[in-house]
């Protein structure tokens, strides 16, 4: 049983990197194709898409990837690419939140809704739970494993100088809170000066009042999560989930 058990530990680790290196690269696509559509997919005279791709390859992401981020920018093969938002409640009315790009709004409607309908969720209408959300700068700073963990009071103070506006400590990192996302980058770049790792930082949707899920429900909700964000035309995934 030991063994067994270690192998479901593993495996477990496993999964959660997974899915955490595919929310990154989610998020690196998605900034690739706006800083790209904004400035041009040529890199040496884009500077935004210079820093984002610096940080595609630091996360290790593929280069397919990077390259059909940078195709739909530049609308390769005569694809018009629109962003859209779909929203809905999953199991226990956990409301959802669903940013896409895509080039075939019925292709990806079908699979949405197929999604909360399996979940035993529905797709709602627009406005019908996007008032449960703000968007805010978020970053997460993590305590380290090799090196000694970062002392919360100084984590806390200098985040707060910085200009954030909440700041919560957890196990194995910090992450801190942004009311204005205008103030989002100065908040970064002060925290990047004074020598913190950032292991996540960006504009995101962040619940109002998280709910928590009920034990039974938690397994058909993670599927969700995980089904929307494994289709390709969909950028991100948020919840009110707890």
């Amino acid at each position: 049983m030991s063994g067994h058990s270690k192998w479901q530990n593993i495996q477990g680790r496993k999964n959660a990197q997974d899915a955490k290196r595919g929310k990154i690269f989610q998020k690196i696509s998605r900034d690739l194709y706006t800083v790209a559509k904004a400035g041009g997919v040529d890199p040496d005279g884009n500077a935004a898409l210079r820093l984002v791709m610096d940080k595609a390859k630091a996360a290790n992401m593929p280069k397919e990837n990077v390259q059909r981020a940078l195709d739909k920018a530049a609308g390769v093969g005569g694809a018009a690419y629109q962003e859209l938002t779909y929203e809905g409640y999953g199991p226990a009315g956990i409301a959802v939140l669903v940013e896409v790009l895509t080039d075939n709004t019925n292709r990806t409607a079908s699979a949405i809704r197929s999604a909360f309908k399996r979940s035993g969720g529905e797709l709602g209408t627009s406005g019908s739970v996007a008032f449960q959300f703000d968007r805010k700068g978020y970053i997460e700073i993590p305590r380290g494993e090799e090196e000694p963990e970062l002392d919360e009071d100084n984590v806390m103070m200098d985040a707060l100088e910085a200009g954030a506006d909440d700041v919560k400590a957890f196990d194995d990192q910090f992450e801190i809170l942004i009311d204005d996302p205008k103030s989002f980058e100065t908040v970064r770049d002060a925290l990047e000066a004074k020598g913190y790792h950032l292991q996540n930082d960006e504009v995101t949707m962040v619940a109002q009042n998280p709910m928590a899920v009920p034990a039974d429900k938690e397994e058909v909700l993670a599927h969700l999560v995980e089904e929307l964000e494994d289709n390709e035309d969909v950028s991100a995934v948020f919840t009110t989930a707890e």
